[in-house]
């Protein structure tokens, strides 16, 4: 019997390592941007195919989520900085009430585009972890970065690495 234990142990653990691995069928850092057309709060089709030629900084946020209402001021700041550059804000809502959404975005000033995501489909082929997540895909529509949490995104650094992706 103890000479069972040792081997079904590491099937186990084997087991668990390639179950627990990254998923293969969400968005990963480095490979193309899984597609989406989503409508915002005002009734514009958002077709993410249509913005190849631009950077496009895709965040996922809910009105209920402290750390996104926080990060929400810094990417006000960035999306007026980047109005005329290659660059395109869209803030996809995730399991809230648009209503709530549009009348959070009035309060604070935001003006750029909040889309809906109804059943989630968007978030799921994102591999949504939680709220806020933000990717910033690239003119070829290429997911450059992932980050989880709130940032600053006004920062240096921030507005340091969303040119870079502008300038190639």
């Amino acid at each position: 019997m103890k000479r069972l234990l040792f081997p079904i142990t590491i099937l186990c653990l084997t087991f668990l390592l390639v179950a627990c691995g990254p998923r293969k069928d969400v968005a990963q850092v480095n490979k193309p941007a899984p597609q989406f057309t989503l409508v915002d709060t005002k009734g514009k089709t958002w077709n993410l195919a249509e913005l190849k030629g631009k950077v496009v900084f895709l965040n996922f946020w809910a009105t209920w989520c402290p750390p996104c209402r926080e990060e929400m001021p810094s990417m006000q700041t960035v999306h007026t900085l980047m109005a005329d550059d290659s660059f395109v804000m869209l803030a996809v809502l995730n399991n809230d009430d648009p209503a709530l959404a549009d009348a959070m975005a009035a309060k604070i000033g935001t003006t750029f585009p909040i889309l809906v995501d109804p059943n989630s489909t968007v978030a799921n082929a994102y591999g949504l972890t939680g709220v806020p997540e933000t990717y910033i895909i690239d003119k070829q529509g290429v997911v450059r970065e992932k980050f989880l949490g709130s940032v600053k995104w006004n920062s240096t650094e921030s507005m340091q690495m969303l040119r870079k992706y502008i300038a190639q």
